[in-house]
C-alpha cells in the first residue's frame, strides 16, 4: 500500500488547484486544501541493515548441560522489512578450532521458509537446544562427542553472517 501511495499528489488537491487557480494579479488563496504539498518520502527496508547476531544462554556448559544456541535478527534499518527467518535460510553452526563439529542443515530434510515483516529496530530470535552431537554434510552417522573444550557458534542467515560467539563445554 505505501508503494501506491509514494510519489503521488492528493488528487483532490490538484483537482482544487486546477480548478481554483488565482490568475497571478490576484494573491493566492490561503484555503489549506488548495496549497500544494510535498509529498514526503516512504523508507524503503534496506537489508544491508539487516544483522545476525549469536549468542548461548550461558557462557559455559557443565557436562551432560545442552547448550540453547540463539540466533537474532535485527532491523536496523528505518524502514519495515520482509525477511525469510524459515530453516530453508538458517544454519546454526558449532566449530571448534578450524574443526566443523555440527550445522543444523546437516540432517535437515527439508527448509521451509517463513517470511516475517521486522519493523525498524525490532528483533526476531530463533533458539536451538543443542544435543552436544556431532553432524557431517549428508547426516553421516558420527558416534564421537564433543569434547570438553571451547567451542564457537555462527548463525547463518541467507547470506548474512553473525560473528562468532564463544561458549565452555565442561
Amino acid at each position: 500500500m505505501s508503494s501506491s501511495l509514494a510519489g503521488k499528489a492528493d488528487p483532490g488537491a490538484a483537482q482544487t488547484q486546477a480548478v481554483g487557480a488565482a490568475p497571478a494579479s490576484q494573491t493566492p488563496s490561503t484555503d489549506p486544501i488548495a496549497a500544494t504539498t510535498t509529498p514526503t518520502a516512504t523508507p524503503v527496508c534496506d537489508l544491508n541493515l539487516v544483522t545476525v547476531t549469536a549468542s548461548t544462554d550461558q557462557p559455559a556448559y557443565a557436562a551432560g548441560q545442552n547448550p540453547v544456541l540463539s540466533m537474532k535478527i535485527t532491523n536496523g534499518g528505518a524502514a519495515p522489512c520482509q525477511v525469510n527467518v524459515g530453516t530453508s535460510q538458517m544454519e546454526f553452526l558449532v566449530m571448534s578450532g578450524e574443526d566443523r563439529i555440527f550445522s543444523s542443515k546437516d540432517c535437515q530434510a527439508k527448509g521451509d521458509d517463513l517470511v516475517k515483516q521486522i519493523d525498524p529496530g525490532k528483533s526476531e530470535v530463533a533458539n536451538f537446544p543443542w544435543q552436544r552431537n556431532r553432524t557431517t554434510e549428508g547426516c553421516g552417522v558420527i558416534s564421537a562427542k564433543p569434547a570438553t573444550g571451547t567451542y564457537t557458534f555462527k548463525a547463518v542467515l541467507g547470506n548474512k553472517a553473525s560473528t562468532k560467539a564463544v561458549f565452555q563445554l565442561g
